[in-house]
């Protein structure tokens, strides 16, 4: 079936090729009316479209689902349906990257977050700058609130370099019932546990060869790769620590997470607290 738009431009071009209009627009089975009618929804989805091309831009690798986040902040609400149709029109989808295949397992992850500072988990990524320094971060996230605590920039970073990293974040955050990581050295290392130990708390290594084990932080190390790594080019070290904490911001005070309902990271710890502090109320009146 031919949508009533294509028979009215094909009732055009006939017109154009000297056809009657009568004659064209009973070929074609569209009212005379029709062909004088002027389009409202392009008018109104414009500046839609154009607001999608300026955040686009700005964010390459967001997708309609996030930017429909954006365009609500700026006072444009919309549905999702209209959203995705209007980006996908607008030809601004964003490549797919190839996914693995998921496993499937009965197990569940070991130390499930339950609350916030209840694990905090830590991994190491690496890229490079175009005058060939390398870069190691050591990314630490709150599995739980999914804030990134610290993005640590170096050449190398070794265990001691670790704790001294994870001993400022205490004195920001307070202190984390677990600690998730790998089997790296800089993470199994000696001095490293008995810091662990002295501070109390609990560490929690993955078995070898499951990365999915610490799923929370290694698809934060996927989004900070595709989305900051991959996307900027580092002069030397010095821009890499400038840009890359400037994306950490970003990240947990404007980037909406789906798994937080769209909530940014610093929004969720927010909603948190105030939902803490209204059972508290609530529990001090009954008494």
């Amino acid at each position: 079936m031919v949508g009533a738009q294509v028979r009215l431009a094909q009732a055009r071009y006939g017109i154009e090729r000297g056809l009657p209009q009568r004659r064209a627009c009973a070929l074609a089975q569209v009212s005379r009316s029709g062909l004088y009618y002027s389009l409202k929804m392009p008018i109104k989805d414009t500046p839609v479209i154009d607001a999608m091309k300026r955040l686009s831009v700005q964010y390459p690798r967001f997708g309609s689902r996030r930017i429909r986040i954006f365009l609500a902040r700026e006072g444009m609400h919309i549905s999702r349906k209209r959203c995705s149709r209007l980006w996908q029109k607008a030809g601004f989808q964003v490549p797919a990257r190839k996914k693995r295949r998921k496993r499937i397992t009965s197990l569940s992850r070991p130390c499930a977050p339950t609350a916030r500072n209840a694990v905090w988990s830590y991994d190491f990524v690496h890229d490079g700058c175009a005058n060939g320094q390398t870069l190691k971060c050591l990314t630490v996230i709150d599995e739980y609130t999914r804030e990134c605590l610290a993005i640590d920039v170096a050449g190398s970073i070794r265990s001691g370099r670790v704790i001294e990293t994870l001993t400022r974040l205490i004195s920001l955050h307070g202190t984390p019932k677990h600690l998730r990581s790998d089997n790296g050295p800089e993470f199994v290392s000696t001095r490293l546990l008995q810091w662990a130990i002295d501070e109390k708390l609990e560490t929690v290594v993955i078995e070898p060869g499951k990365p999915w084990q610490n799923g929370a932080n290694e698809s934060f190390n996927g989004k900070f790769r595709d989305e900051c790594l991959s996307m900027e080019w580092f002069r030397n070290r010095r821009e890499a620590k400038v840009i890359i904490e400037d994306w950490r911001i970003h990240y947990n005070e404007a980037r909406p997470h789906s798994s937080l309902d769209y909530l940014t990271p610093n929004e969720f710890k927010e909603k948190l607290d105030n939902d803490l502090l209204t059972t508290t109320k609530s529990s001090s009146s009954t008494w």
